[in-house]
C-alpha cells in the first residue's frame, strides 16, 4: 500500500512558532536593516518546514505576516524552490536526481532499486508514513552521480547495491554517514586527487632542489 503525495493535504487552521523556534525566527529577522525584513523569508520558511515537517498554507501565511509581506510574494518563493514541501512527506524523504548525468550513471536504475525495496512508486509515500520517494531535477554534485538527497544530506556514487544498503539501514533506525558510497573525497577523481599532486610531495615545478 501507498499513499500518493498528490492528494490534497489537509491544511491546518493556525501554525505559530515555538517558543525556541521564535528565538530563531528573530534573530534571523534581526540580520537585516529596517525596511529589509524580507530578506529573511527563505529562512523563516526552513525553520517552519522543520517544525511542521512539511510547509502548510498557515504557516506561509505566519511568515507573511511577521515580515509585512503580500502573502502571494511568500507563496511564489515557497513554490519556486524545491526545497519547500507544500505537502506532507515522509521522515525519509528520498529525493533521486534523475537529471542528464545522474542518467547517464545509472539513476534510472536506483529509481527502480528503490521503488521496489519500498513498495511505491515516485511521487508516493509508504503507508506507515515512513518514506516519501520523489525525483528532482540537479542537485549540483554532478561528479559523483547518481545522487540522493535525504534530509540534508547528499548521498553519492549511489548504485543499486548501495541504495538498497541505504535504505534498509534506514528502516533499521540507523543514520548513514553521508556522502559517497565509493568513499570518494569531496569531488575528487575516484582513485584520488592527481592535480598538483607533486607538491603534495615537496616537488613541483618551483622548486630548485
Amino acid at each position: 500500500m501507498s499513499v500518493s503525495c498528490r492528494d490534497k493535504p489537509v491544511q491546518p487552521e493556525n501554525f505559530a512558532f515555538s517558543p525556541e523556534n521564535l528565538e530563531k525566527a528573530n534573530a534571523f529577522i534581526a540580520r537585516y536593516p529596517k525596511g529589509r525584513q524580507a530578506s529573511a523569508v527563505m529562512a523563516l520558511l526552513d525553520l517552519a518546514q522543520r517544525q511542521e515537517g512539511w510547509l502548510p498554507r498557515a504557516a506561509m501565511d505566519h511568515v507573511a505576516a511577521m515580515l509585512d509581506m503580500a502573502r502571494v510574494r511568500v507563496y511564489e518563493i515557497a513554490t519556486f524552490y524545491s526545497m519547500y514541501k507544500l505537502e506532507p512527506v515522509g521522515r525519509y524523504h528520498l529525493q533521486i536526481c534523475t537529471n542528464l548525468p545522474c542518467m547517464l550513471r545509472g539513476s534510472q536504475e536506483i529509481v527502480d532499486a528503490a521503488e521496489q525495496e519500498l513498495g511505491v512508486r515516485l511521487g508516493e509515500s509508504t503507508e506507515d508514513g515512513l518514506f516519501t520517494l520523489s525525483e528532482v531535477e540537479c542537485l549540483g554534485a554532478c561528479a559523483n552521480a547518481p545522487v540522493i538527497w535525504i534530509g540534508d544530506h547528499y548521498y553519492e556514487d549511489l548504485d543499486t547495491r548501495t541504495v538498497l544498503d541505504l535504505i534498509r539501514a534506514l528502516k533499521r533506525g540507523e543514520t548513514p554517514d553521508p556522502g559517497s558510497r565509493k568513499g570518494r573525497q569531496g569531488a575528487c577523481p575516484e582513485g584520488g586527487p592527481t592535480s598538483l599532486a607533486d607538491l603534495e610531495q615537496g616537488g613541483g615545478a618551483g622548486d630548485a632542489s
